[in-house]
């Protein structure tokens, strides 16, 4: 096909349009963030922390760190407003192939690994609740992957509806703990740490920190749709994390209040285990239908970005253009919603046999993902100096500092990644070398598409 001819099908081909408020967005991102980590990762900051200053100090510098990201993604955003987030920055800055290889990864290990272990989180509480067997728990993550997929394959107003509803209910859950804990619970008797902090407990302490914080870039993936995305997604972006990260120490506040340290390091389940403290057996039925509806909040979200990013692959390679088409009457990309989903349900079924679903889960996706992170960071400098002459209605500030201590940051969580886990990173990586034969026989479209005005 000439480049006319690839020129007149990008344009005849529908594209998303700008349906979503200010509000849907901002419910997206809180939604992505705020999911089952929070009801997690806290044990594990607090069994490696020294005292519980360093362990609240973790959780504003986590948030602090964020909201650097945050600021080098909305000067990406604004300046590139199009379906497909880092795909399309990624492109732009190192061309078709390094952003085919991300796209590949965000399809087979990162959007769908995450959709899987939030599906799974959903399956684990909802056995505790119901019980339907030894298959239980697989059984309700399939569910839960099917009626998301199938609620967002219907349309965008349906997703962002219940995305919307179970964001509510997941920010009320949390605002439950921060008051059962700070405001009607005893105060805890064990509040100081034994656990000793030398300078890898502290790394560690800050790779499970932006785990929970893990997830505000995909906001990115709607700006094509967000009216007037150019003002509203920087304030979007950095407003979100500000409350994430006032709910984030005020829960781990009432955690403390209520279990002390070491009560939080030696659970496994300590969101449920302080509520439990608080009023009983009711109180840990209640926070595992919180938890529940945390993990299907975290799901859907990732499932309406991640179809995004598949949807802009599909664009750029005629090969895959089966996966870019966007149905502009339900205003979704219906079909690579379906691909993402059933990938999904492949990934549930291989986990059902998993020994540490959650461990392995972590592994396989955190080297693909810092790795591609520092190339979008990377990607701020070299789209500056390419496209000098482009309008950026937001500038990150202090620039080149805070996208340098983005890269920086980028770097030692990349290390760690890989220094810290087991098979699984292994497993991951490999799964992005084959996206690397994949590429052997795609060939990009001839047009690239630009940043829209």
């Amino acid at each position: 096909m000439s480049s006319k001819a690839d020129a007149s099908a990008v344009a005849a081909t529908p594209a998303p349009r700008a349906t979503l408020g200010t509000a849907a967005a901002f419910a997206i991102t809180i939604g992505i963030v705020v999911g089952a980590g929070i009801f997690r990762t806290p044990s594990l900051v607090a069994g490696a922390a020294s005292s519980e200053a360093v362990m609240l100090l973790a959780w504003l510098a986590g948030g602090a760190l964020s909201i650097v990201g945050a600021l080098c993604y909305a000067e990406l955003a604004t300046t590139y407003p199009q379906a497909g987030g880092d795909y399309v920055y990624l492109r732009r800055a190192y061309g078709s192939r390094p952003a085919f290889l991300y796209a590949w990864a965000r399809m087979t290990v990162i959007q769908t690994g995450s959709i899987v272990l939030l599906a799974y989180v959903v399956g684990d509480y909802m056995q505790q609740l119901f019980d339907l067997g030894p298959w239980s728990s697989s059984i309700y993550a399939a569910t839960t992957v099917a009626v998301l997929t199938a609620v967002n394959w219907w349309g965008v107003r349906q997703g962002t509806t219940v995305q919307n509803v179970l964001t509510a209910v997941e920010i009320a859950g949390v605002l439950l703990i921060i008051a059962a804990g700070l405001l009607f619970a005893p105060e805890g008797v064990a509040t100081v740490s034994t656990a000793g902090a030398d300078g890898n407990a502290l790394g560690l302490i800050l790779v499970f920190v932006l785990l929970t914080y893990g997830g505000w870039n995909e906001a990115v993936y709607i700006t094509a749709e967000v009216r007037d995305a150019r003002r509203w997604m920087p304030r979007i972006l950095v407003l979100s994390l500000i409350v994430i990260a006032a709910l984030y120490v005020l829960v781990n506040l009432a955690y403390l209040r209520v279990l002390g340290m070491d009560g939080m390091a030696d659970s496994d389940a300590v969101a449920a285990d302080m509520m439990a403290a608080v009023f009983g057996p009711t109180g840990a039925t209640l926070m595992s239908a919180i938890v529940v509806a945390a993990a299907l909040t975290s799901a859907n979200a990732t499932m309406i970005t991640g179809a995004r990013s598949v949807y802009a692959v599909g664009r750029d390679f005629p090969a895959l253009d089966f996966i870019g088409r966007w149905d502009q009457r339900h205003g979704t990309p219906r079909t690579a919603m379906l691909v993402q989903g059933v990938l999904s349900l492949l990934l549930v079924g291989l986990a059902a046999s998993a020994i540490d679903g959650f461990r392995t889960a972590v592994e396989y996706t955190a080297p693909v993902f810092w790795l591609f992170f520092l190339l979008v960071g990377v990607s701020v400098f070299v789209l500056r100096r390419r496209d000098p002459d482009l309008p950026r209605p937001f500038r990150v500030p202090l620039y080149p500092v805070l996208p340098l201590l983005f890269c920086t940051t980028s770097v030692y969580l990349l290390y760690s990644s890989l220094a810290y886990t087991g098979i699984g990173a292994l497993v991951g990586v490999g799964v992005l070398a084959l996206g690397g034969v994949l590429l052997l026989f795609l060939k990009p479209s001839q047009v690239p598409q630009e940043p829209t005005s």
